[in-house]
């Protein structure tokens, strides 16, 4: 057969050069020919066979010659790229809440949607939750299932993306297993792709956050639970196991402390709950025996009043997020040294602490031998796990070439390792 290498090399050809006039088109959008042959580098026939192609796939339309230039000369025939022609989903599941977004296949959020999950986030109404909200959501906006090309959902716990399979969820033990795939994959006609919740938000943070034109970069989210989610030039770096950065495990800065149950010995001395133990100690100190005692009594519930006095400059309670900042910056050390991050960016919970957290942070980080990397707030918060679920659609679009590839409701696409395309 010696036209097969000939065939195969052409195909790769035309994928090439379709790849690159996608790209540009997405970018210059709208664009004439001749941009994008410059763009590419492709001759115009070229550029003009792969828009042949993109019109009848309903990825590219050609524009109406504007008339109203005053050039002399016929006007340029421009083409602009057909973002409607699909959508693409993304969502994040936590004991709190639904979050969904749909976008087009440019990235544009088009309709978002929370639904709030504040009764008993262990059983089966979670997941009906989310495939109801999920019809809702396209429903609203006038998209039909056949038009959704991808969906990716992130969650907490223990994935494997290769399966779809959560292994560990103590937050969500209704999450358990491969349920959340296989009920969204019960509505939609797509691929559905499941992953960690910190991952996703990594993703997200690089692509919409401040993030963006990172190359070494760690993304920490600070609650009860302590995780990394890290970027290594460019591209999130996953493990053998997928659970790089589970910061929350460190077990030799914490000292002589007890983990709580279900906790990692760091997370133990850093989280929320260690936050609440210290604002009482110091409201003690202070001789603030009763507000103490009310801080003791309320446990976690607190939070939210430590939260303000600490923002309200109330000294105690900025002693307590000092103390609480120099536990957690030897967590910052150990990042530093092995993985020496350009930027790193704080979010959950704690990170609501705002400026005063960040000066305890840099204060503690001083006395460090090592030139600290830059400290940044999240301004995504958990939206960037939404984002970055979107992101890895768009990705697996892409990657697919805008071949959208449905499936039948019964079948189940498990997740995939990440595409390194990170952004547009």
């Amino acid at each position: 057969m010696p036209d097969l290498p000939v065939a195969v090399n052409l195909r790769f050809m035309r994928e090439v050069n379709t790849a690159a006039v996608l790209t540009s088109l997405r970018e210059l959008d709208p664009v004439s020919v001749g941009g994008l042959a410059e763009s590419t580098g492709l001759s115009r026939q070229a550029v003009a066979r792969v828009l042949d192609e993109l019109q009848n796939d309903g990825l590219a339309e050609v524009l109406p010659p504007d008339r109203t230039e005053r050039a002399s000369g016929r006007p340029a025939q421009q083409v602009r790229f057909r973002a409607e022609a699909g959508y693409v989903v993304g969502a994040l599941i936590d004991p709190q809440v639904i979050h969904l977004a749909v976008a087009d296949l440019r990235g544009s959020v088009v309709a978002t949607s929370r639904a709030p999950l504040e009764a008993t986030p262990q059983d089966q109404h979670v997941l009906d939750l989310l495939v109801g909200e999920t019809r809702a959501l396209l429903d609203g906006a006038g998209i039909s299932v056949a038009d959704v090309w991808s969906a990716t959902v992130g969650a907490p716990g223990i994935i494997d993306t290769e399966t779809g399979v959560i292994s560990v969820v103590p937050s969500m033990p209704v999450l358990t297993g491969d349920v959340l795939v296989a009920a969204l994959g019960s509505y939609l006609s797509c691929p559905v792709y499941l992953d960690n919740d910190l991952k996703l938000a990594t993703r997200g943070e690089l692509w919409k956050g401040i993030g963006v034109g990172a190359r070494h970069l760690v993304v920490v989210h600070w609650g009860e639970r302590v995780g990394a989610g890290i970027v290594i030039d460019g591209v999130l770096y996953r493990g053998a196991s997928n659970d790089a950065g589970d910061l929350g495990f460190l077990d030799i800065l914490a000292g002589d402390v007890d983990p709580v149950p279900g906790l990692g010995r760091f997370e133990s001395w850093v989280g929320v709950r260690a936050l609440i133990h210290l604002a009482a100690d110091e409201l003690e100190t202070a001789g603030e025996g009763d507000r103490a005692r009310a801080v003791r009594e309320a446990g976690e519930a607190a939070f939210d009043t430590v939260l303000d006095g600490i923002l309200q400059q109330d000294r105690p309670l900025l002693a307590a997020i000092a103390r609480l900042a120099g536990r957690f910056a030897h967590g910052l050390v150990a990042l530093r040294t092995i993985l020496d991050p350009e930027l790193v960016i704080l979010s959950g919970p704690l990170a609501r602490a705002g400026r005063p957290l960040l000066a305890a942070l840099h204060q503690s980080l001083t006395e460090q031998p090592l030139t600290p990397p830059t400290l940044r707030l999240s301004t995504l918060g958990r939206d960037a796990v939404v984002h970055g679920a979107l992101r890895h659609s768009l990705d697996q679009v892409e990657a697919g070439g805008y071949v959208h590839t449905e499936r039948r409701p019964s079948a189940f696409s498990a997740g995939v390792p990440a595409s390194p395309v990170l952004a547009d």
